[in-house]
């Protein structure tokens, strides 16, 4: 009794098949071109829910609240993430920069009409449970603001407690002894900025509101005064609308800027890569590398072998002795075994008689050759090819010879 074989199931070449590993392939592509796109956009795909001091966001520290109810007063407000127009001055630009901010940051937005530059004042974590809102916030320590920052060089001062808020213009472009009254403010944020003109003042005489004497730039020591927790109460609110009404230029826009912020959409190459009209040079290349992974992927014909480096056979052995004679520079001297080998093949094909050879052979044929019409005679032909001098004239002679040769034996070229 014999022992029984073993059967064999199936034999595995590697931890993955084929189409795993063309799964793997099309999910990591796809995984790559999501995250340039996603990259690419990132700062418009920011809803703004992150509870930061700016118009995108409606937590107790940002000015969504404010825009918002502008807005539903018929005013033309505009949160701007791009670069605008040059020269454009018509409006106010509103701009809540980071504690870290300086002057030169506003100006490089390009605006150049009014704007207002509102200060940070709160340190606002944020609140866990409920995305977009923040907790109980505590003021910007000033003394770890580096130097050159806004609110580093206008000697921040903050009072103690609520206090119930009047604001009286002592200048442009506010009439002069004007008041504005605002709702309850937590722990008054004032300044003394160097350089620059007092606009409007509270009852002890700190500078609430200051202008740049050189240009129509606008500093707010507060932004209680304009953020969502301060415009809850209603004189507050009507102060907010109040001042910026006054500080637009005309009837233009109110333009909210969160440039600075980290909400940008500044033009860049990889953008352009994704927008008209070059979206459509990226598909065409993307479509063309598909087709080429496609065709990786899928092979056709045969398996090519890879070929030995020291080629066998006859015709290894005759390109090996032709490339010799050619780097020895002896082709030219190779013309009358030229010319005598067409002359036999053209002597066989003609029937010439078997007893001629040389210039017998020669003269035969050239006279074969005039009956028959040819161009050329093998005679001079023979002796030009025997006297080339280098490898351009034997090869416009040995052009010659085979259509001599296809003349006298009716072949066709």
């Amino acid at each position: 009794m014999s022992a029984a074989k073993p059967t064999v199931t199936g034999v595995s070449s590697g931890p993955f098949t084929a189409r795993a590993g063309m799964l793997m392939a099309l999910v990591g592509v796809f995984a790559f071109c999501a995250l340039a796109v996603l990259s690419v956009y990132a700062p418009e795909l920011r809803g703004g829910r992150d509870g930061g001091a700016h118009a995108l966001s409606k937590s107790a520290v940002g000015y969504g609240a404010i825009a918002e109810a502008m807005t539903l007063d018929g005013d033309n407000v505009v949160i701007n993430r791009g670069p605008l127009t040059a020269g454009r001055s018509a409006g106010l630009m509103v701009v809540t920069p980071s504690p870290l901010a300086d002057e030169g940051a506003v100006t490089a937005l390009g605006y150049a009409g009014p704007t207002l530059i509102v200060l940070p004042k709160w340190l606002a974590p944020m609140d866990p449970q409920h995305p977009g809102w923040v907790g109980k916030g505590t003021p910007i320590p000033i003394g770890w603001l580096p130097k050159g920052a806004l609110m580093a060089d206008s000697a921040i001062a903050r009072a103690k407690g609520t206090s119930r808020l009047v604001l009286r213009s002592v200048s442009a472009p506010f009439t002069v002894g004007s008041t504005l009254a605002a709702g309850p403010i937590d722990q008054l944020q004032t300044f003394s900025p160097k350089g620059w003109q007092s606009v409007l003042i509270d009852r002890t005489g700190a500078v609430v509101l200051a202008r740049d004497p050189q240009k129509p730039v606008y500093l707010l020591s507060d932004p209680d005064l304009l953020n969502t927790q301060g415009v809850r109460d209603i004189d507050t609110l009507g102060s907010a609308i109040a001042l910026l009404h006054t500080l637009r230029n005309g009837s233009g826009p109110i333009i909210f800027d969160v440039r600075l912020n980290g909400f940008g959409r500044d033009r860049n190459a990889w953008r352009l890569l994704f927008e008209p009209p070059f979206l459509a040079v990226t598909l065409c290349l993307t479509a063309a590398a598909a087709l080429a992974g496609f065709q990786a992927a899928c092979r056709f014909g045969p398996t090519l072998r890879p070929a030995r480096p020291l080629a066998l056979g006859k015709t290894a052995l005759v390109d090996n002795s032709a490339a010799l004679i050619r780097l020895g520079g002896r082709e030219h001297r190779l013309g009358g075994r030229y010319a005598n080998l067409i002359r036999d093949i053209v002597a066989r094909a003609v029937g010439a008689p078997r007893d001629l050879d040389g210039d017998a052979l020669v003269a035969f044929l050239d006279r074969l050759a005039e009956t028959r019409g040819a161009r050329d005679r093998l005679g001079l032909l023979n002796a030009q090819a025997r006297g080339a001098a280098d490898r351009e004239r034997l090869l416009a002679t040995a052009r010659k010879l085979f259509q001599w040769k296809l003349e006298m034996t009716r072949e066709r070229g």
